[in-house]
């Protein structure tokens, strides 16, 4: 018995011993899954990790590409001169990441560049590649405010009943108080995106942030229109790549008081068709200024104060020609020619440089055949000084419903200035030398070996050739670019100053706009009822580059259309 008792004994401590180690080996099969799972996870989080952070460091290393690119004040002229910048790297913790920054074509005549940036941590190696161009906006403004003295300027409030369907870009002002960058006096609309380059802040109320339809952004690049070197730079370029042919020094006649060179443009479409310009240069324009600020809206800033100081200028009264000047035709396809950069060409486009003043429009009994101030083909003109328009510009073919031109209608003018662009008071050449005004009076008797051009329409049944009128609803189907000022009309009244003749007496006039505007600081258009009431329309076809010349100073890049790539290596 006792016998049978120690084998049982030792039979269950064997099988006791069995488990043991069985229980162990299971154990530590399980232990080392673990292990294998627990090491796995970390690898598997680490792996994340990194590729996260190469990810982000390619990001970082495609934004600081386009903060580099919204600081150059042309970017097709800093590719062609060479620098270090367009190629870069940048350092972190536990990442890093080179880019690059090259030309890479144009759309139609807009240039498109590609940036390439590489971040890398570990293993991993992500790459943004990606086109981006320069942004275009509706209308952007160095300042939403107006010159009224050297030093001074006056708020323009966007007013109840005014709708603004155009994108806006409006500049940081840096003022002290820090108030709103945007004037508005109840509750006009905005029905597209508005960019302001200041901070939102506590200063933008409810009910104000709710008048933006379109959404409102706060601390966007501001517009290079403000940088005069900036605009130098492009204004130069445009001037080497313009056929010698089209560029103008005009000279005035100094037997004219006041006078300003100028060169006069007369687009025009003959009657086969073709878009054609009739050119003067050496045109004299009679100048006016009134003698004290507080009489007069027409200002434009000061050369080389960088936006700061602003003077009285002498507006457009009447122009005269000389009888010996000759007056050639060209069609508009003559002025062509494509700007090129690493053997990539644009679309072909009219240039025309003037160094001096331009008169743009035809008076209605000219002399030209066929449809007078009418574009039929693609122009950019720049002049270093003035340009005043002297009666309706609009693009020939097709329209939409709303009167802007049709997205497949190729026909396009740019206007760009150093000093303003400003839509003349035709009256000037009709009104008297008397007080309060003291006008140059009409050019009755023109100094010898000058022919007085009358522009705008002449007043029917008026006998005198002097007495002129602009249309009751002003076209305009133009992009313009003003670095030395603003938009508007001359002449507009200020207090018991000035005045401009309206198509009906008592009647204010309408000024439409369908284009886009960039301006350095706000120009007047109307005062109260005498100017324009404005109708202002983007014209979404300069989106796409049709406009030739490349004149835009938005300081904002974006990606091309279906232009992002982002990918392992």
């Amino acid at each position: 018995m006792k016998l049978n008792l120690e084998k049982f004994v030792a039979k269950k401590s064997g099988s006791v011993l069995v488990i043991t180690v069985v229980s162990l080996m299971i154990m530590t099969a399980f232990g080392i899954g673990m292990l294998a799972i627990a090491y796995g996870a970390r690898q598997q989080a680490l792996m994340q990790k990194n590729e996260t952070a190469a990810m982000l460091a390619a990001e970082a290393g495609y934004e600081k590409a386009i903060f580099w690119m919204s600081q150059q004040q042309d970017m097709l002229s800093t590719l062609y001169t060479g620098s270090s910048d367009t190629a870069g790297a940048i350092a972190f913790t536990d990442a890093k990441c080179d880019y690059t920054i090259n030309f890479y074509s144009f759309i139609n005549a807009k240039p498109i560049y590609r940036i390439v940036s590489n971040g890398h941590s570990g293993q991993f190696n992500r790459t943004i590649d990606t086109l981006v161009m320069q942004a275009i906006t509706g209308w952007a403004m160095g300042k939403c405010r107006i010159p009224d003295s050297s030093t001074t300027t006056s708020p323009v409030y966007y007013m109840s009943g005014e709708v603004i369907d155009m994108p806006l870009n409006i500049n940081k002002l840096n003022d002290s108080p820090d108030n709103m960058d945007i004037y508005i006096s109840g509750s006009p609309q905005f029905l597209q995106p508005v960019c302001m380059g200041e901070s939102q802040g506590t200063k933008y109320s409810a009910s104000t942030l709710a008048l933006f339809d379109g959404g409102i952004y706060f601390n966007q690049p501001d517009s290079r229109v403000v940088d005069e070197a900036t605009v130098q730079r492009k204004v130069d370029r445009f001037k080497d790549s313009t056929a010698a042919a089209y560029r103008y020094t005009p000279v005035a006649s100094t037997t004219v008081t006041n006078p300003l060179p100028a060169v006069q443009l007369e687009f025009f479409v003959d009657a086969a068709g073709v878009g054609c310009v009739r050119v003067t240069n050496n045109c004299t324009v009679r100048g006016f200024k009134q003698p004290y600020n507080d009489r007069t809206h027409d200002f434009k800033i000061t050369p080389g104060s960088n936006g700061s100081r602003y003077e009285r200028y002498l507006i457009y009264a009447h122009h005269y020609r000389s009888t010996a000047e000759l007056r050639p035709v060209y069609t508009l396809t003559q002025t062509y020619v494509s700007q090129s950069f690493g053997g990539v060409s644009s679309a072909p486009g009219g240039q025309i440089f003037v160094d001096g003043n331009v008169i743009i429009g035809s008076g209605s009994d000219s002399d030209l055949p066929g449809t007078k101030n009418v574009i039929k083909g693609k122009v950019a003109v720049v002049a270093t000084g003035n340009i005043w328009i002297a009666n309706t510009i609009t693009v020939d073919g097709a329209h939409d419903a709303d009167g802007r031109p049709s997205a497949g209608n190729p026909n396009v003018i740019g206007l760009i200035s150093q000093g303003v662009v400003k839509v003349v008071d035709p009256g000037m050449s009709r009104y008297t030398n008397s007080y309060p005004n003291y006008y140059p009076g009409p050019p009755t008797s023109p100094p010898s070996g000058l022919v007085y051009v009358p522009v705008a329409n002449r007043q029917s049944g008026s006998s005198n050739t002097y007495d002129r009128l602009l249309p009751h609803e002003m076209e305009v189907e133009i992009a313009v670019t003003i670095g030395g000022g603003g938009w508007g009309a001359e002449n507009v009244n200020k207090g018991s100053y000035g005045g401009r003749r309206e198509f009906v007496s008592g009647t204010q006039d309408e000024l439409v706009l369908r284009g886009a505007i960039t301006e350095a600081c706000r120009g007047v258009v109307g005062s109260g009822s005498d100017g324009y009431l404005k109708h202002y329309y983007l014209d979404s076809r300069l989106l796409e580059g049709v406009l030739p010349g490349d004149f835009w100073l938005q300081g904002k890049y974006i990606p091309a259309p279906a232009g992002w790539k982002d990918y392992r290596n």
